[in-house]
């Protein structure tokens, strides 16, 4: 049976499933027994499961993330969580030269079944520090996955397959979808790493994104449906592993590719399946692919840099119509109705948006 919550709840079913079907799991972090509990996603669990299976950390990222590499050693199953990605980049050499390292320099008789949950977004002048998103650098590394849920069934179903896997899962949300509400099936159900969602099918664009940038495609949709154009996206789900098979076939059939990834242009996820795209299926493509990323440069704070450097729906809608050769000139009441004046700040996704905690 399914029902209507919202990403932060269905984050919140999914920890307590798993700390209730498994004893091995634990919740571990800078305010994970908190009142307020990571946005609301861990909100009542210690008071459920008791301070020994969901506790606060000392602000020791590296040797924390060293204890809960030994703990996934020695039979757990830890979730440290970050309620900032920044604050991960101090725990590196633990997540990249043991957790990720262990299964393969002991020929996989142990594995670390550690998941690392990071939120990330922008937001009440966070700027440089603690509005990064990162996940090219955890995709780079061999043995972690990387899983960047868009959806709020996905939330609940990534989650519980990525605490049940064997190796280490980096967990990437996006804060601006914590309040996303979607229709999420009761009780435990698991959404496979690795298998991306073609959540619209069409014939003439495909359009590849995760996390919330797939929300700002989804609204690129409608105005791009608008200028007569049928448009294929895919949500990756999670970029490593990749669901490569899936965007080679959608592009063959449409022969057009953007990718759309909220994270910077130089070396990121966007160029990763460009790159794959243009290798393997090079004579479907009837133009060149294009990207819509962040611009080489660290996150602003003030909200009148924020308007102009993270891209949205209205970028999208410009790069894809411009594949197609539309523009304000061919339909200028779609191009009016895109760059209408937002009801909202730049730097808030709606005006129920509050924070920073």
């Amino acid at each position: 049976m399914k029902r209507e919550i919202t990403f932060a709840q269905a984050i919140h079913e999914a920890l307590d499933i798993c700390l209730a079907n498994d004893p091995a799991v634990f919740l571990i972090g800078e305010g994970v027994p908190d009142p307020k509990g990571i946005f609301g996603t861990t909100a009542g669990l210690a008071q459920k499961y008791g301070p020994n299976r969901v506790m606060d950390m000392p602000v020791a990222e590296n040797g924390l993330t060293g204890i809960c590499v030994g703990a996934a050693l020695r039979g757990m199953r830890p979730v440290l969580t970050h309620q900032r990605v920044d604050f991960a980049i101090l725990s590196l050499d633990q997540l990249i030269n043991n957790a990720a390292k262990w299964y393969f320099m002991f020929g996989g008789l142990k594995s670390v079944p550690l998941v690392v949950r990071v939120i990330v977004g922008r937001g009440w002048g966070q700027g440089a520090q603690h509005a990064q998103s990162l996940q090219s650098i955890f995709a780079h590394i061999p043995g972690l996955k990387v899983v960047l849920p868009a959806t709020v069934s996905d939330a609940k179903g990534l989650m519980i397959a990525a605490i049940e896997d064997a190796n280490p899962v980096i967990c990437i949300e996006h804060r601006w979808l914590h309040g996303l509400k979607g229709e999420v099936p009761e009780g435990y159900y698991r959404v496979p790493l690795g298998q991306a969602n073609v959540l619209q099918e069409g014939k003439d664009l495909t359009i590849v994104a995760s996390s919330h940038m797939t929300i700002e495609c989804r609204r690129a949709v409608s105005f791009l449906e608008r200028m007569g154009l049928s448009v294929e996206l895919i949500d990756v789900r999670t970029i490593k592993p990749l669901d490569e098979a899936t965007i080679l076939k959608s592009v063959k059939k449409t022969g057009r590719l953007l990718v759309a990834d909220g994270d910077w242009l130089t070396a990121g996820f966007a160029g990763e399946i460009v790159s794959r795209v243009c290798e393997n299926v090079f004579s479907s493509l009837k133009g060149a692919p294009r990207r819509v990323t962040w611009p080489d440069i660290p996150s602003p704070s003030t909200p009148a840099l924020t308007k102009d450097y993270y891209p949205g729906y209205r970028q999208i809608v410009g790069e894809a119509a411009g594949m197609f050769g539309l523009n304000a000139n061919t339909h200028s009441d779609v191009f009016k109705d895109v760059y209408a004046q937002s009801l909202y700040p730049a730097d808030v996704p709606d005006l129920s948006f509050t924070g920073p905690f």
